[in-house]
């Protein structure tokens, strides 16, 4: 796998735009992006599990259903949730618009919105920007829709890659946006990812299930899930090589370079969390299995307590092995042992003789890793969290205006 500088254009056969459509009318900011295939493509997507789900996820996961899409247009500055039959209604007369644009069934139009909830789309200034994106379109266009997707992110987050397979070779291209209201249990935030192979639409949905519990179900920014939350795979084959298929090497090489993609952008997400100054990576082993260690990580990186200390820097350990105790996952607390990068702070459940200046070091660090030991059994997963600072509360306080 080689990594490329660039986004959803790397892949043949996409193009991309960005444009300002005054959304928020106060921001001349880019606020609408649009990614097209030249051809129908395969797709897979996977949404939020908030009840309050926004009428842009009940669309698209029709569209999904369907396995067939042209289009993703995305807004930001508005999330078009808790907008009722209207915002149905105007999420298809996004996707009609574009439908006549690029002629192409609505039903094959997926669309997009991430910003405040309970206010109606703008639907002229969407409409603008509709049209706006489609003159746009270029195959150079991904660094301006990967801007215009920016809510409360402070950089654009894009990652591509080229992958050998037998018969040839194929690529991925993947933006993201997120910033607030990072929580596992699904993907919690807006990922839309393209592809030139060729795999089809449930073939597809199973790989993106696998990288999805692997990459953006493994991170918090502050334990809120949105009502927006949507990644989108899109796979046209452009690149004119056979199929993927289950149980192949191509199958496998096309799932690791997936995952690659999405950890990274998954990671770039905690790193620009709204206050963030921390990227915080903990490890846990010798769980019972995987799914009781990733419990277990995700307590820590939950946790409210432990985020401020990160933010503290101070390493006040037992916060991290009291959220460890409490995840429901049991273990023998005098099997616990835990590290800040390579310095030791428990074994055998109590304190080592650590300096407390080593310790206070590593989390001086913008990145550190916490590793936590709960026993001798095969379980092992990793979760990425950040630090909760004052920053956060500032935001957050007055996200409306």
């Amino acid at each position: 796998m080689k990594m490329l500088e660039a986004g959803v254009t790397a892949p043949k056969g996409f193009q991309a735009s960005g444009v300002a459509a005054g959304i928020k009318p106060s921001s001349t900011k880019k606020d609408c992006a649009l990614v097209v295939s030249d051809r129908p493509a395969a797709v897979a997507g996977m949404f939020t599990t908030n009840v309050m789900k926004a009428p842009p996820v009940v669309w698209n996961a029709g569209v999904c259903a369907n396995g067939t899409a042209r289009a993703v247009f995305i807004n930001s500055g508005n999330a078009n949730a808790a907008t009722g039959k209207r915002g149905l209604r105007d999420a298809q007369a996004t996707a009609d618009a574009l439908a006549v644009a690029l002629d192409a069934p609505a039903e094959q139009i997926c669309v997009c919105s991430t910003g405040v909830i309970g206010v109606p789309l703008p639907m002229e200034r969407i409409l603008d920007g509709v049209a706006g994106c489609v003159a746009a379109l270029s195959p150079e266009g991904h660094g301006d829709a990967a801007r215009a997707i920016m809510t409360t992110d402070t950089v654009p987050k894009e990652r591509a890659c080229e992958v050998e397979l037998s018969t040839g070779t194929i690529r991925i291209g993947a933006m993201a946006k997120g910033s607030g209201m990072i929580c596992p249990n699904m993907a919690t935030m807006i990922a839309i990812i393209t592809t030139d192979a060729s795999i089809e639409a449930p073939v597809l949905a199973e790989v993106l299930r696998g990288t999805v519990e692997n990459s953006f179900n493994c991170i918090s920014v502050d334990n809120d899930m949105s009502t927006s939350d949507t990644v989108l795979c899109f796979a046209n084959g452009a690149a004119e090589l056979p199929a993927i298929t289950r149980g192949t090497q191509d199958f496998d090489a096309f799932q690791h370079a997936l995952d690659a993609i999405c950890l990274d952008l998954a990671k770039m997400l905690v790193n620009d969390g709204e206050g963030a100054t921390k990227l915080v990576e903990i490890a846990v082993s010798g769980a019972r299995n995987n799914v009781e260690a990733k419990t277990l990580a995700r307590a820590v990186g939950l946790s409210q307590l432990c985020k401020t200390a990160f933010f503290g820097e101070d390493p006040n350990w037992g916060r991290i092995v009291c959220a460890a105790g409490y995840a429901g996952v049991p273990f023998e607390p005098d099997r616990v042992a835990l590290w800040l990068d390579e310095v030791q702070l428990v074994a055998e459940g109590i304190p080592t003789d650590y300096g407390e200046a080593d310790a206070a070091a590593v989390m001086q660090q913008s990145e550190f890793t916490i590793r936590l030991e709960v026993g001798d059994g095969p379980g092992y997963a990793v979760f990425w969290t950040s630090d909760l600072s004052h920053d956060y509360v500032k935001i957050n306080a007055d996200y409306r205006t």
